[in-house]
């Protein structure tokens, strides 16, 4: 027997893009407050009054007699532990951003820090009951997200906002607050092209995850427009950094490398050391992701917003449960690129 996919309904969003108009402006001429939606032009209403109907959009009267009637208190789950280590973890920054903005606006927090299972790994429903109802609505981060758990929060309608990119079957639209490794990963290839690069290679981590598609896909894109030369095995989805690809850089006509990690940029380091190849004399390198104190060499690196992040994820937040109706569509956050001693021009 087949079993149907059911529909979503239509939700604020659909009706505002169908429109034309912002969610806010829709909010105010459904939300049942003349006063509010006679402050939008009569042409907008009716443009906002026509999607509606076409759409069949039906408002939430049970959530909107909930609205403003809220604990001020906000959740904050992550799907592993990130405690008692989090000042050294790569989650810290996004906590304290957290924190920080929703003491501003008035806000408590709970942490939500019980496995639930014996994995470690940290779930939301225990015995088919949502542990986050405490909370108005809860900060979700992590990498070992529980994209069945995401799915069912999305189709219950629970206020949630997820840091970083989750692609999750049965919930297309999840929102997410994003950095934005696509448009920095396209930033620095071009940097590396306006200082003579024209043979580039990509060292690539054997993760695939949707941080890591979204660098892949920077660079790849980028390397294309440019006009720019690959010919590495992490370009291809190979990864890794083994003896005989060394070999091929040490005597090739590659002069930068894009390295997915940390790990793998200190690698190549001591393999073309062993090579008699220096950084950045020889091979550029940049490094895509934030680099540790106890770096060998100032890498000229990716930096994410993490403190930014976490605040954006609590406004975002806040929205949605002030009006849990309104399902944002996801906020993405430049990163930037911080200076090191690992790029050069290239030599004639």
């Amino acid at each position: 027997m087949t079993t149907q996919r059911r529909e979503r309904a239509p939700r604020q969003a659909d009706v505002a893009r169908l429109a034309g108009v912002s969610q806010s402006a829709v909010s105010r001429v459904i939300g049942g407050d003349p006063e509010a939606a006679a402050r939008i032009p009569v042409d907008t209403r009716r443009r906002i009054l026509e999607a509606v109907k076409e759409l069949g959009y039906v408002p939430n009267l049970s959530a909107r007699k909930l609205r403003n009637k809220t604990n001020r208190l906000l959740g904050v789950h992550t799907f592993e532990p990130v405690f008692p280590h989090a000042r050294e973890s790569f989650y810290f920054e996004f906590l304290l951003g957290i924190e920080e903005r929703a003491e501003e606006i008035g806000y408590d927090l709970v942490l939500f820090t019980s496995t639930g299972a014996g994995d470690g790994r940290r779930r939301v429903y225990r015995d088919g009951t949502n542990r986050l109802n405490v909370a108005d609505g809860t900060v979700l981060l992590g990498v070992a997200t529980d994209k069945a758990d995401l799915a069912r929060l999305w189709q219950e309608g629970y206020p949630f906002i997820h840091i970083g990119r989750r692609d999750v079957p049965g919930a297309p639209d999840i929102p997410c607050v994003v950095p934005d490794y696509f448009g920095i990963t396209g930033d620095i290839a071009e940097r590396l092209a306006a200082l003579g690069h024209r043979h580039l290679a990509y060292l690539r981590e054997g993760l695939e995850l949707e941080p890591y598609e979204d660098r892949r896909r920077g660079y790849g894109d980028a390397v294309e427009r440019l006009g720019l030369t690959d010919r590495s095995p992490g370009l291809r989805g190979e990864p890794g950094l083994d003896e005989a690809w060394l070999d091929e850089l040490a005597r090739g006509p590659e002069t930068a490398v894009v390295a997915e990690s940390e790990r793998l940029a200190e690698a190549l380091l001591r393999g073309l050391r062993a090579r008699g190849r220096d950084v950045p004399a020889d091979v550029s390198v940049v490094v895509l992701e934030g680099v540790g104190p106890a770096a060998t060499r100032r890498w000229e690196h990716l930096d994410i917003p993490r403190k930014e992040i976490g605040r954006a994820a609590i406004d975002a937040l806040v929205a949605i449960v002030d009006d849990p109706d309104l399902r944002t569509e996801s906020i993405v956050v430049p990163c930037s690129i911080v200076d090191g001693d690992t790029i050069a021009t290239v030599r004639p």
